[in-house]
């Protein structure tokens, strides 16, 4: 089948095509200030971060002092980059010493009510969402000389991916804003202390932690299943009401944070369930992680290639070893193989007539002609894919590589015409979506409606890992046309609403809603190659379930992006926008829609706002309490029927030939290599 035959990549080759724009330093998340060229940023004094990665999610709390060392009050703005998938559950600021809840409203009725307390003078502070970019909290009024304690929680789904699990705190904006970068500046220095503390609690077993480029980070083992992690920099936390720390060696958060964990090797395929029931409630809630058994066959024929780069200038740092990277990528081709390659920026071309065949003499001319392109201007996205599938060939297996960091701001920009693009084609698309601030949204909708698969990268990320992942999934079938049934307990609000395919090495991760309890069948069904599959499994859905409070605001955030789909596809809908509304609303969400507001008690009291999110958040508070005092438990539910009859994939130890996780020996030797590419492209 054609359609199978277009998932093959060469490992070196992406493994190269990825080093050669990993090498761009970042713009630093940090305090922002408005500049009027009288006064300095305001200083962050403190900034730490606490995770707990256990039962399928993980929980992310950052508190940050920032100081005012100036002799008037100011209104402070803190940016920093849109976790994937993350719904921000928390903003506490600490009001006359004593911590106040945020609560969610209407966007536009939680910006009233902010300005209405600043302009009292009074303290506040708001969260919104910009978009798929960033998470912006306003603060009013810094005091002068004065700190502020501040504190924000989120969650996000924290799957594993062939045997290997990845959580990425995001540090370093992604500079597609150019508006905003010419209207603020940003403090990205810590000027007291810095932490970093992971706990892992897997109900399997965990062979080892990493964090890439933090030699200084100390990972220790407590148990089969669960580890700590911890990265501290400067001076010990600051005491209430001390000096500004300005004497303390300034640490400077301009890198992302990437953990690692890799799960132990011949693990079994597995469906494991987190559910949150209340015993007076009828209606529970349930996260179904489904993790494929090694079912997928290797492809190995022939194929053309198209490659589309963005040379937009935001990838001008990152386009430096461009010349390097191309020509050895091309050379690991196989001899029946072809390869084009297009360049976006404010419009698009081809760089090579067609497909050329990955002659040696090809591969020097052309890699010569990128290494001579100057990135600069914007990005016509659509006008790089259009160019590239206009050229594909009908009788020629193809694959389409989208390499790209930013935004489609030139040209066509609706992701509906996007999504009529690719379905054009019977062809894969695989996206490399490079750092914070690109458009996840449009990237991974087109992306998948391609039935392919897009991979976010940071620039700290393991890319040797993360390469190898990306291979093996274009290197083997797929399970297309994914459904998932659940029958025996009544089900609904399941979401993803559309699953489309799974690859080699990929969960499935579902949201829903239950009624009763007792015994469930779970199909899931889809086509490899053209031939029906399907697994399935029976188990219990609980009638009382109350240690994942969490789970409730998972489902309504993953509701609200299918929401915010249907919206960006077409169009907002009176209807769509209430509903994300709404869902914000209940379960305290930031949304496009929303914004978390903090005022003080009183006037919390005197606007008649009730303090919803004040009690979710102590109820998931005494949850995770009660979990961190007990030991880690499984959440597996199949393993009386189990859905999957082989091993999960894995790249730990057994799991190949290839062991990525002893590849990481070799980073210093790649990183050098990306090193001189950039020497030599500077000279």
């Amino acid at each position: 089948m054609k359609h199978e035959r277009t998932r093959c990549y060469s490992l070196a080759g992406l493994i190269l095509m990825i080093l050669m724009l990993m090498a761009a330093p970042g713009w630093s998340a940090g305090l922002l200030t408005p500049v009027d060229g009288s006064l300095p940023p305001l200083q962050i004094r403190d900034h730490q971060i606490r995770v707990v990665i256990e039962d399928g999610y993980a929980i992310t709390t950052v508190e940050q002092v920032f100081h005012n060392p100036h002799d008037r009050d100011l209104e402070a703005l803190y940016s920093f980059p849109l976790p994937e998938k993350a719904s921000l559950a928390e903003l506490t600021l600490w009001i006359d010493g004593q911590p106040v809840v945020g609560e969610v409203l209407e966007r536009e009725q939680a910006r009233q009510l902010y300005e209405e307390e600043k302009a009292a003078g009074r303290d506040a502070g708001i969260t919104e969402k910009d978009s798929y970019k960033t998470f912006e909290t306003r603060i009013t009024p810094v005091r002068a000389g004065q700190d502020t304690r501040v504190r924000l929680v989120y969650f996000q789904p924290a799957a594993v991916d062939t045997g290997i699990g990845r959580y990425v705190y995001p540090l370093e904006e992604g500079g597609v804003d150019e508006q905003k970068l010419a209207f603020w500046t940003a403090n990205d220095k810590v000027c007291g202390h810095f932490s970093f503390d992971v706990q892992i609690r897997s109900g399997y077993p965990v062979e080892a932690v990493r964090m890439p480029n933090q030699p200084q980070a100390s990972a220790q083992k407590l148990g089969e299943g669960e580890w700590q992690l911890h990265l501290e920099q400067g001076a010990a936390p600051a005491e209430e009401g001390a000096g500004n720390g300005a004497s303390t060696p300034a640490f400077v958060p301009d890198k992302d944070l990437v953990v690692y964990w890799r799960l132990k090797s011949g693990l079994p395929g597995s469906v494991d369930m987190v559910a949150y029931k209340k015993a007076d409630s009828q209606r529970g809630t349930y996260m179904l992680v489904v993790t494929p058994g090694d079912d997928l066959q290797p492809i190995t024929e022939g194929r053309d290639w198209a490659f589309v780069l963005d040379i937009s200038g935001s990838m001008q740092g990152k386009y430096a070893t461009l010349a390097d990277a191309v020509q050895r990528s091309l050379k690991q081709m196989h001899p029946e193989d072809r390869f084009s390659i297009i360049l976006f920026n404010n419009a698009a071309r081809a760089l090579t007539p067609g497909f050329v065949s990955a002659t040696p003499e090809n591969v020097r001319r052309y890699s010569q002609q990128v290494a001579g392109v100057t990135p600069g201007n914007g990005t016509n996205l659509y006008a790089g894919l259009e160019t590239a599938l206009s050229s594909l060939e009908a009788d020629r297996t193809s694959v389409v590589v989208l390499v790209t960091d930013g935004v489609a701001n030139v040209g066509e920009t609706q992701q509906r015409q996007f999504i009529d693009l690719v379905r054009r084609k019977d062809v894969r698309l695989f996206t490399l979506i490079m750092g914070n601030s690109a458009n996840r949204p449009l990237l991974e909708t087109m992306t998948r409606e391609s039935n392919g698969f897009a991979v976010s990268l940071s620039n700290s990320d393991d890319v040797v890992g993360q390469l190898l992942a990306a291979a093996s999934k274009a290197g083997h079938q797929a399970l297309h046309g994914v459904t998932l049934r659940i029958e025996g307990v009544k089900t609904a609000d399941q979401t993803p609403k559309t699953i489309g395919s799974l690859y080699r090495g990929q969960q499935l991760v579902v949201f829903g809603h239950y009624w009763g309890d007792g015994p469930a069948r779970v199909r899931l069904e889809g086509r490899i190659s053209g031939q029906p599959k399907t697994y399935e499994t029976a188990f219990d859905f609980p009638a009382v379930a109350e240690e994942n409070p969490e789970i409730e605001r998972l489902w309504a955030y993953a509701s609200i992006e299918d929401a915010m789909e249907e919206i960006h596809d077409f169009g907002e809908k009176a209807d769509l926008r209430q509903a994300v509304v709404d869902l914000g609303v209940e379960y305290g969400l930031v949304t496009d829609y929303t914004a978390m507001v903090v005022v003080s008690e009183d006037i919390f009291d005197s606007h008649g706002i009730q303090r919803n999110n004040k009690k979710r958040l102590a109820a998931e508070a005494a949850a995770q309490q009660l979990r961190a005092g007990r030991p880690v438990v499984s959440r597996r539910v199949d393993a009386q029927q189990p859905m999957y009859q082989k091993s999960r994939p894995s790249f730990g130890k057994g799991g190949g030939a290839l062991d990525a996780w002893s590849l990481l020996l070799f980073l210093p030797l790649l990183w050098l290599m990306v090193g001189r590419g950039k020497a030599s492209q500077a000279g």
